[in-house]
């Protein structure tokens, strides 16, 4: 049980002073720690590197304990020496406003598009989409870092994330956020997926309701009366039908009061820029089941919908889920031209609002900026108690555009507190 455990952090005296061993742990006891190391006075699980570090290794040793015992003892060096940050980070005046845990009135959320390792490692993303990202600031190691003490800061309750790689989920994002109370659970698309966190002390994981998009709309009847209308235009269908987009809902019940439930979604609709109708389609979709959730499996409990939607604030796929219908005339049905045009009127019986409004943007690369993610969220069960504001335009065009040294994604993570 780490809470029972006895966690010790070292740093090397001097530069090279501590010669690193054979790699495996070895078991002395805290009280002779090795030559060449001193005590940097951190007794806790977690530890974060200051200036002063920069340049020596560290070394965590650790008794492991459960409350009525302790094991024997164990250590592990650092493999290389602290290296020095990227200085102020587009985050870290945002940590100003997040500094503590909310209490349990609220819900504290993040929404936040990581960028996968797979789109940001390839030779059309270093030359074309990003070629002002210094090469090392692209790398997953350096990004990876970036990413966990951006969301760590953030104190959250709730962290619905997209484009996370599977590697990145289970080896970087599962131990960094379960050192600060939260769990998480991660749904496969194909390269990469979706990811939920929820904090431990205030949430448990009642059910999982995850859906591929293209296999509900075939094959489930919730989904019947939508695919007859789009059975009416094959090129459309076709093309809907192609796409891997998945919707990860999970049902989370309060720790505290086993009354309070809430439905949480987080999706990532297809991306191109002629797929408007497509996303509408997706968006339909996900509603319907979410509605499925939230009324007949749980009746009446709050939705929280977070995701890379694709879409700003001008687009059908905004106004559906704002105003609760979309016309049959609507432009964005014709969104990839007339042979693939399919008119259809749809309309979901949900009151949501985006908790964030609408800001300028939440993606800024080089050659496109516009607000594609949203919280939405249940009017009728939840209101906003603050937004956490986002970087300045400044802080986000210092490198030019993102992602850049001093911020790990081309997207921004959009944080707010909720309240029941």
């Amino acid at each position: 049980d780490p809470a029972s455990s006895v966690f010790r952090w070292y740093k090397e005296a001097k530069a090279g002073a501590a010669e690193p061993e054979g790699g495996g742990p070895s078991s002395l006891s805290p009280s002779s720690p090795s030559a060449g190391w001193t005590e940097t006075g951190v007794n806790e699980r977690v530890y974060t590197p200051s200036n002063a570090d920069i340049g020596l290794r560290l070394k965590l040793h650790c008794t492991p304990g459960n409350g009525q015992r302790f094991g024997p003892s164990r250590e592990l060096e650092s493999v290389c020496p602290v290296e020095a940050g990227p200085g102020t980070c587009t985050f870290d005046h945002r940590h100003l406003y997040t500094k503590k845990v909310t209490d349990d009135s609220l819900i504290r959320t993040v929404s936040y598009n990581l960028l996968a390792d797979t789109y940001a490692q390839t030779e059309f993303s270093r030359s074309v989409l990003y070629p002002y990202c210094a090469p090392y600031a692209l790398e997953l190691d350096y990004r990876q870092n970036l990413i966990q003490k951006e969301l760590t800061g953030y104190n959250a309750d709730l962290i619905c994330l997209q484009e996370v790689d599977r590697s990145v989920f289970t080896d970087s994002l599962v131990p960094a956020l379960e050192a600060f109370g939260l769990e998480g659970v991660f749904r496969i698309k194909q390269h990469e997926g979706l990811a939920t966190f929820y904090r431990k002390a205030k949430f448990t994981l009642l059910s999982q309701h995850d859906i591929s998009f293209h296999e509900a709309l075939e094959s489930d009847p919730l989904h019947k009366e939508l695919l007859e209308k789009l059975v009416l235009y094959p090129s459309a269908q076709e093309r809907v039908l192609q796409r891997s987009s998945v919707l990860q809902v999970s049902v989370l019940q309060s720790t505290k009061d086993s009354s309070k439930r809430i439905c949480v979604a987080n999706t990532h609709l297809y991306w191109h820029p002629k797929g408007g109708y497509i996303r509408l389609i997706q968006m339909a979709v996900a509603l319907a089941h979410i509605r499925h959730v939230s009324c007949d499996l749980y009746p009446d409990i709050p939705v929280i919908f977070c995701g890379d939607f694709n879409s700003t604030p001008s687009t059908g796929m905004y106004h559906f889920v704002v105003n609760g219908s979309i016309p049959e005339d609507h432009e964005d049905w014709a969104s990839n031209g007339e042979e693939e045009r399919c008119n259809m009127s749809l309309t979901h019986f949900f009151k949501l609002k985006s908790a964030c409004g609408e800001p300028a943007y939440t993606n800024y690369v080089g050659g496109f900026h516009g607000c594609l993610d949203y919280i939405f969220i249940d009017l009728n069960a939840l209101e906003v108690e603050q937004v956490i504001p986002l970087p300045s335009h400044e802080e986000v065009t210092t490198h030019q555009a993102l992602p850049s040294v001093s911020h790990p994604s081309d997207h921004i993570a959009l944080v707010c507190d909720l309240k029941w």
